[in-house]
């Protein structure tokens, strides 16, 4: 596969690699500041520090409308990859299709229910009576944007998976720039604080969206949305949402354990913890999302070749990334126990709140430096179409292990706030070298598999 200069399937590795993930690296590095700029702005306003905490408490909300785009998006994808590897465009195009015409859907249900139940939900989520009405602001206007969020995220994937990289950044950047233009405009020089926050976010996504659409609707997108497939069919969507539910809990799942956090930090710590944890999941994005643009970047590759029978390819194109994100994480790691008030000082300079966050990071990301290793296994293993697998090592560390340990830790550790953020790190340490040991196992025998089937095709071939 090639757009106009891009061979998935001669070219070298490391140049692809280093061509298709340094614009998803850059990407995702915007995305990173698309996420938090509003909570850098909402941190200075006057009483920031529970504004800070109204936005945490409205966090998992607009994490679950974003696991929705990836549901689908990150679902379809490599299976659209699979496809053209296959030399089957058409199969691709209904892959498409059916993610576009599922995405709408999913935003018009989206939208209704969070509007009509957006009240109850946050008091759920651990909103306090001086932290309500930021909550509700900001969600009651955000929610208005999720078909625009719900296309520019889940569309841009099947920009990414064609090899159009570039593109593909474009789509946060430009989104990320009007995010940052609006952001001081309307929450400052309008005066109209976390409602000014959420209308910057939406406008900006809805610009990202009419990006994505007029990319895939153009001549030079090798996949076009055709209105013969929109019409979704069981057949087409079923796998679709087979392989994206691992990345759907991935990211469902983190509003479950900030809710968990929340309420345990509410319990122990007061508004100021769910404050300082608004902040460490904002640098938990610095951590997390690079290495999500190196696998984005890994992926078409993956997939690509996968599909094209070349396990050479695949094998090499997996180790440098598992090199890359294990070198990135371990750095940013180190970086943040030497000095995490750098870290912190870009939100927030209210002397209380930066003391409890500084010393709260320590402990928080403790286990964060092997966390590359993870996630350079579990999204290969959704490059190469093995949902299940994906979906076990997804609810490993967050359901299985982190949700459990941080309302079990504080009956054993008199310290209840230090044995609520410990359940993170003892989470990571065990959550990655359990997919390491699976995806030893399990990488192996899926492409020695492959192989063996690839061997014996040849054999036919050759001999009629």
């Amino acid at each position: 596969m090639s757009n106009s200069n891009t061979d998935l399937g001669r070219d070298n590795i490391a140049k692809l690699i280093f061509k298709l993930a340094t614009p998803a690296i850059i990407a995702q590095m915007v995305n990173v500041l698309y996420n938090i700029v509003d909570r850098i702005f909402i941190g200075r306003m006057q009483g920031g520090d529970l504004a800070m905490a109204g936005v945490g408490v409205a966090f998992p909300i607009i994490i679950i409308i974003t696991a929705f785009s990836g549901l689908v998006g990150m679902g379809g994808a490599p299976l659209a990859a699979i496809k053209m590897g296959e030399k089957d465009d058409e199969g691709a195009e209904k892959i498409m299709s059916n993610s576009f015409s599922m995405l709408l859907i999913l935003a018009a249900i989206l939208t209704i229910g969070f509007s009509i139940f957006k009240e109850p939900i946050l008091w759920a989520f651990g909103a306090s009576d001086a932290t309500i009405g930021y909550a509700l602001d900001y969600v009651g206007i955000y929610v208005l944007g999720t078909v625009f969020v719900q296309i520019a995220l889940g569309m841009n994937p099947y920009i990414n998976t064609q090899g159009f990289a570039k593109i593909g950044m474009m789509t946060v950047t430009i989104g990320a720039v009007i995010n940052i233009v609006l952001d001081p405009i309307l929450i400052f020089g309008l005066d109209m604080g976390v409602k000014g926050a959420a209308f910057a976010t939406i406008i900006a996504q809805a610009v990202s969206a009419i990006w994505v659409l007029k990319f895939l609707y153009g001549k030079n997108s090798r996949l076009k949305i055709r209105k013969k497939f929109l019409r979704p069919q069981k057949k087409i969507i079923l796998p679709i949402l087979a392989l994206g539910v691992a990345p759907f809990i991935m990211q469902s799942t983190e509003s479950i354990v900030l809710i968990s956090l929340n309420s345990q930090l509410s319990k122990y710590g007061g508004d100021l913890a769910i404050g300082a944890m608004t902040i460490m999941s904002s640098v938990m994005q610095i951590v997390l999302l690079p290495t999500m643009g190196l696998t984005q970047g890994a992926q078409p590759i993956i997939s690509y070749n996968y599909g094209a029978k070349q396990m050479d390819r695949v094998k090499k194109t997996f180790k440098l990334c598992l090199v890359l994100c294990f070198g990135y994480t371990f750095v940013i790691c180190s970086a943040i126990m030497i000095m995490p008030q750098a870290f912190v000082s870009i939100f927030n300079n209210d002397p209380a709140l930066m003391e409890i966050t500084t010393s709260s990071m320590k402990i928080y990301f403790a286990g964060m430096f092997i966390f590359g290793i993870q996630i350079a296994c579990q999204q290969t293993f959704l490059s190469l179409g093995q949902a299940k697998i994906s979906l076990v090592l997804a609810l490993l560390r967050k359901m299985i292990l982190l949700v459990p340990l941080i309302f079990i830790l504080p009956t054993f550790i008199d310290n209840g706030l230090f044995a609520v953020l410990l359940a993170e790190p003892i989470a990571d340490v065990v959550a990655a070298l359990t997919t390491i040991t699976c995806f030893t196992i399990f990488y192996k025998k899926t492409l020695s598999v492959t192989d063996s089937s690839s061997s014996v095709i040849e054999k036919k071939v050759s001999n009629n």
